[in-house]
């Protein structure tokens, strides 16, 4: 008997880089470099099932660099709420759209030998408490929901993993349950690939094994150690073929990936910078943005006529390359949209730049003026085995700026105490702004003299992790060219506050500075006289990786802080009507200001590349062909599952979804009209041409489980003077049968997207089955139920190019003669 958990675990964890939008390699922070992808959100936004699968190749490619046989990713949760922490690492609210797209990045990427890891399964759609919090899910919004995207990922791509989740789904952990990891996955669904834990996610080492869960992660095994596994198999707990099962899927991985055979290893992570990922990033990121208003045309704007351009708001010289967590990773580089305009149009048109408004969440790491025990730039921790600092330190190591965390660290077997300190030498003199916490309880002296006593641990040892703690916020006089003597004591914390095992004993501690002369500048009265000045004033606003990231989910759809983006936009639109808004998030934000603005484009968190994919849409190189992977609500209140998301579970531990299969457009769909309309519907998007669409028409019928096809044709012609892309959206709305059965009023059963030069035309086609039209029958199987269900009546086709109904453009009728099921 082996357990492979044990026997292989230090092995595989070396097998595996984070993703999805990145190979970050082994290090957690300060890595290699490595090339940066848009974020799933903003690849769904590109509905281009192409490129999907060329990031997936070139995300393999990235990975052999990283010596890694397997990715992370995708993510493929659904956007359930617009204040998902998480969301732009996933796709959409739409499981067609997500499932479809996913599967394309995992062909992609096993193409390159390297496997895909299809994650979280499932039910990981908030990350507030969600290592305890338990989700009551109905059967039906599991199946047509959350469910569904898995089922698509995996009948269309065979992921060579899966990566089980955290939360409690229905009353029990997903690994302490058969429901989803053995009755579907694997009996319904067929699926023989490997399942791993999400990292400390295994709660039951005997009967994760027994539902098929492969491999714990990270080794070694905290929950199937071979004591645990040996005395199970004695008991007759776990059979022989249960184990042999989980460790036949790890030795097919090994197989599958050539770790066994044929492929080399990398001898050590490598940094290349491929120009083809250069371009592939750039392009798709242009391809993502969404342009979501236009008025009077104002863009693509001409550097001939607007001489003097205004680039305003705290991400004009921010690249928002990715979102945080396990997304975030040490890039070649970034480009902003400063430095892509510098580079571009600097010569040619004069360029303003005002921050306009700060929005730090956590002030930036101490860095400029460090330095280190060794000389460099940067801190030094000495770690101790005393809780009192005491002896000799066990291990020393040198780190480049104001944080340290032993987490993630092989070199540091959880401490019991650390010692952080720098020589700091200011610039300038002045009154300047710090901010310092610990995991765990911590001191901060400067020159021998206590500043701060931080008595208890941090609230969320995972947002300390993640970077967007609470922290203690001071001023301290500084003179100029002084050097200071900057000291952190700290332990580890004596409460888990992050429930997740992995964060027990581990110690951490965080020092940020903002000098005075940046912190209390005007910034706001200086964007607004930039802004008059200018002949165009494009302001860059949004969120970052303090805001959004794994580990937090979003308090409002406001932007941070506290109204400051929103009146710095305000006061610019005022100063100038010629202001053009470049949003970055990967969620829908409030707008308050949209009447006031001439044009407003959804950035995403596009890669490396950021800036310049936004300048190549804002000019015109690009003509944009984005459309919303997501409804864009008015209003949190106005969403489905307003009061039972996110921080309204934070002190229950108990979140209901309540809005059932009524998730984004399915839930607007019924509003339109009325005070909760969205102010942009899943599917929008505008471009600098225009398309028509003809000739639509139908072949095909639905009239039993096997063998039922409908096809969808039509004619699409560029009428504009630009090259552009349609996405072509076709829609499913169920018979008015007089059913007590709630159907939403319509679903997305396919798509594509056609790219025209101008006066060109194309034609299409798109299939859909009979699971398109099926609803979840969740009656008792004794009364006909546990099974799909296709109504018989007149379904109406919708050939659409957003979910809005004045955006249908054609409508089909395809009538089931007689209703029928079929099983999962």
């Amino acid at each position: 008997m082996v357990n492979m958990d044990v026997g292989l675990d230090a092995e595989v964890q070396d097998l595996v880089t984070d993703g999805p939008n990145g190979a970050r390699g082994a290090e957690f922070f300060d890595g290699k470099t490595a090339a940066c992808f848009p974020a799933s959100v903003s690849l769904a936004a590109t509905f281009n099932r192409n490129l999907s699968r060329q990031i997936g190749k070139a995300l393999g490619q990235e990975a052999q660099t990283k010596g890694a046989y397997a990715v992370l990713g995708p993510t493929v949760c659904t956007h359930r709420s617009p204040l998902g922490g998480r969301n732009f690492e996933a796709f959409s609210e739409d499981p067609l759209l997500s499932g479809i797209l996913a599967a394309e990045y995992v062909n992609g990427m096993q193409g390159e030998r390297v496997a895909a890891t299809v994650k979280h399964f499932l039910a990981n759609e908030q990350d507030t408490r969600r290592f305890s919090v338990n989700e009551t899910i109905s059967d039906r919004a599991l199946r047509e929901i959350y469910l569904r995207a898995f089922e698509i990922v995996l009948k269309h791509s065979d992921p060579w993993c899966f990566m089980s989740s955290y939360p409690k789904v229905n009353g029990k952990h997903v690994d302490a349950q058969p429901t989803f990891l053995q009755d579907i996955l694997r009996n319904e669904w067929g699926y023989g690939g490997l399942l791993m834990s999400d990292w400390g996610a295994v709660t039951n080492g005997v009967e994760s094994v027994k539902f098929g869960l492969g491999l714990e992660m990270p080794g070694p095994p905290q929950h199937r150690t071979f004591e645990t596994v040996s005395k199970a198999i004695k008991s007759g707990d776990i059979s022989l073929e249960e184990l042999d099962r989980c460790s036949s899927t790890l030795l097919m991985l090994l197989k599958r990936t050539g770790k066994l055979d044929d492929r080399q290893d990398t001898p050590s992570e490598m940094s290349v910078n491929l120009p083809e990922h250069q371009k592939l990033i750039r392009d798709a990121g242009a391809e993502g943005i969404v342009l979501l208003k236009n008025r009077d045309g104002i863009l693509p704007f001409d550097p001939q006529k607007a001489k003097k351009v205004a680039l305003l708001g705290p991400l004009a010289k921010y690249a928002a390359a990715h979102g945080g967590g396990s997304a975030s990773l040490n890039c070649h580089y970034k480009v902003s949209p400063w430095d892509a305009f510098q580079q571009r149009l600097g010569d040619d048109v004069e360029l303003t730049y005002s921050k306009g408004t700060h929005i730090f969440r956590v002030y930036p790491d101490l860095i400029e003026g460090s330095k280190n025990r060794a000389g460099n730039v940067g801190f030094t921790a000495d770690f101790y085995s005393s809780p009192d600092l005491s002896g000799d330190p066990v291990w020393t190591e040198h780190y480049a700026r104001g944080f340290f965390t032993s987490m993630m660290n092989n070199n540091v077997v959880k401490p019991l105490s650390a010692r952080f300190a720098t020589t700091f030498t200011p610039s300038v003199c002045g009154k300047h702004y710090l901010s310092f916490s610990g995991m765990g309880p911590a001191k901060l002296f400067i020159d021998g003299k206590l500043i701060y006593h931080q008595e208890k641990e941090t609230r969320d040892s995972m947002g300390f992790f993640l970077g967007v703690q609470e922290e203690h916020r001071f001023q301290y006089e500084f003179l100029p060219n002084r050097p200071y003597k900057v000291v952190i004591e700290t332990i580890p914390s004596q409460v888990n506050n992050s429930e997740l095992s992995l964060f027990e004993g581990q110690i951490s501690a965080h020092l940020g500075l903002v000098y005075q002369e940046e912190m209390e500048a005007d910034l706001y009265q200086e964007a607004i006289k930039l802004a008059k000045e200018a002949d165009l004033a494009i302001c860059f606003v949004g969120n970052t990786t303090q805001w959004e990231t794994e580990g937090q989910d979003l308090e409002t759809m406001s932007l941070p802080t506290d109204g400051s983006q929103d009146r710095l936009v305000s006061g610019v639109a005022q100063a100038n009507p010629k202001t053009i808004v470049v949003l970055t998030s990967g969620v829908p934000v409030e707008v308050p200001w949209i009447h006031d603005v001439a044009a407003l484009l959804q950035g995403w968190y596009a890669g490396q590349e950021s800036g310049n994919s936004i300048l190549d849409v804002l000019l015109g190189d690009t003509t944009p062909s984005g459309k919303l992977p997501m409804s864009w609500p008015k209003k949190y209140e106005h969403t489905a599952c307003y009061g039972n998301f996110g921080l309204d579970s934070y002190d229950s531990r108990q979140v209901e979804y309540v809005e059932g299969i009524s998730v984004g457009y399915r839930h607007f769909d019924r509003h339109y009209g009325t005070e909760k309309e969205v102010r942009f519907p899943f599917g929008f998007g505008l471009s600098y041409t225009t398309f028509k669409i003809e000739e639509v028409n139908m072949q095909g019928k639905i009239e039993g489980p096997e063998n039922s096809t409908v096809t969808i044709s039509a004619v699409v012609r560029n009428t504009g003077t630009k090259q552009g892309a349609e996405t072509f959206q076709v829609y499913l709305a169920p018979p008015s049968t007089g059913s007590d059965i709630v159907r939403p009023p319509k679903s997305l059963v396919a798509f594509d997207k056609v790219h025209l030069r101008p006066g060109e035309e194309r034609s299409i086609e798109m299939q859909f089955s009979a699971d398109a039209a099926a609803y979840w029958d969740e009656r008792p199987s004794e009364q006909g139920g546990y099974c799909w269900r296709v109504e018989s009546g007149k379904h109406s086709i919708l050939v659409a190019t957003s979910s809005r109904p004045t955006d249908i453009v054609h409508t089909l009728t395809l009538e089931v003669q007689q209703g029928f099921s079929f099983p999962p």
